[in-house]
């Protein structure tokens, strides 16, 4: 079987209804990644949505282990359930994850309801099955901005071949509630009310697979930290942060794949805006590209994020060895840099008592500001898919 249709299958694994079942038959399927991490660099920060720290290597940043089942309740109708565990920060979290109701309209059309990968990103469908794409980690500078993964609801997945290729829309609909969002060093519950989300994509046999989307949700949270409010002062308990109170967030994403088993790549490019919140306006994308030599995959990217206070860069190089064609070894260095803004801290996480030190030197000149940061990460592991 070949690399491209072992690719296919992974994203079948993760959610998508390709792979049908008939009544009473049914597949059961796994994927996961062990992997450890490095992080050096002039950074006192935690990086990404992990929190991963200097402090040596860790391997409860990458890896995660998770199981599929999917059972023909008729020949049209199936039930998908998913269990695994992954990392939270410093702990492991076990339970479910993906559940639902699958009916296949037509051979062009699909109904799904229950709990739902929630269509963000290109690699949304797969968000947690390493083996469907090249990196260890996907590229930070993009898929940090979104941090929800699932909704409660529903979706409609129609695909029709045309001269050019498969055409596929996707939309979906519902909410996410108590959804963990890493800030000021934990996590906090965070609410997606009325989320929408549509993409189009169009796949061919040439160029690639070129896809479009745009996504909104009602926000609610508060973001809390035990704070000095001064220095020397007394620790003042949950002083608010940030608060979102029904605002809406808007994100739209244009991305691009390519792969004809030798040469490879990926791009996407992403825009978010919050209403009323000039600076949660943020603009993304990164660049890959990659080539086979027999076992071997070498690949570069570059990432770049924008963001009012200014920008983070970073470049990727990995190198990665198919052991078995459903198990791959990789290997990656990532040097990030967020020298070009003047207070920017990128992908970076603060506390909240440094949060409120730079939101207080922003506006009166007092107390310490975050400054600029970067990190080297070294990412060694293997993805694998049953």
């Amino acid at each position: 079987m070949s690399k491209r249709h072992l690719l296919g299958l992974a994203v079948c694994l993760a959610s998508l209804p390709a792979l049908a079942v008939e009544q009473g038959e049914y597949q059961f399927n796994g994927f996961g990644t062990l992997g450890v991490t490095h992080m050096g660099g002039e950074s006192d920060l935690d990086y990404g949505m992990q929190g991963q720290t200097n402090d040596g290597w860790r391997g409860d940043q990458l890896s995660k282990l998770a199981v599929q089942l999917r059972y023909g309740i008729t020949d049209t109708l199936s039930v998908t359930g998913q269990l695994g565990t992954k990392p939270v920060q410093d702990s492991w979290e076990a339970g479910p994850g993906n559940l639902y109701l699958a009916w296949e309209a037509s051979d062009n059309l699909t109904q799904r309801g229950g709990r739902l990968g929630t269509p963000i990103y290109m690699y949304s469908e797969t968000l947690n099955v390493g083996f469907s794409y090249p990196w260890l980690r996907l590229p930070e500078e993009v898929y940090s901005l979104v941090q929800v993964a699932s909704h409660d609801g529903g979706d409609v997945l129609y695909n029709r071949s045309t001269d050019i290729g498969t055409l596929s829309f996707q939309v979906a609909g519902g909410q996410a509630i108590k959804r963990d969002f890493y800030a000021v060093d934990d996590t906090h519950d965070f609410d997606y009310r009325d989320v929408f989300a549509a993409n189009l994509a169009l796949s061919t046999d040439n160029f690639g697979t070129f896809r479009v989307g745009y996504a909104e949700a009602d926000l609610q949270t508060t973001i809390e930290s035990d704070i000095r409010l001064a220095p020397n002062a007394p620790i003042t308990p949950n002083v608010a942060l940030n608060t979102y109170d029904g605002q809406k967030g808007k994100f739209t994403s244009f991305g691009h794949q390519y792969d004809n088993g030798t040469w490879l790549s990926a791009a996407e490019a992403v825009k978010l805006s919050v209403e009323n919140n000039e600076e949660a306006a943020t603009n993304a994308f990164y660049i890959m590209g990659g080539r086979r030599f027999g076992d071997y995959l070498g690949h570069v990217t570059y990432g770049q994020l924008d963001e009012p206070s200014g920008r983070q860069v970073s470049m990727t190089y990995g190198l990665n060895y198919s052991i078995t064609p459903t198990v791959t070894l990789k290997g990656e260095y990532k040097r990030v840099d967020t020298s070009q803004g003047d207070e920017s801290i990128g992908v970076f996480k603060a506390n909240g008592q440094q949060s409120y030190n730079n939101g207080v030197y922003q506006k009166t000149g007092f107390l310490s500001p975050l400054g600029t940061h970067d990190a080297d990460i070294f990412s060694v592991g293997v993805d694998f898919i049953f």
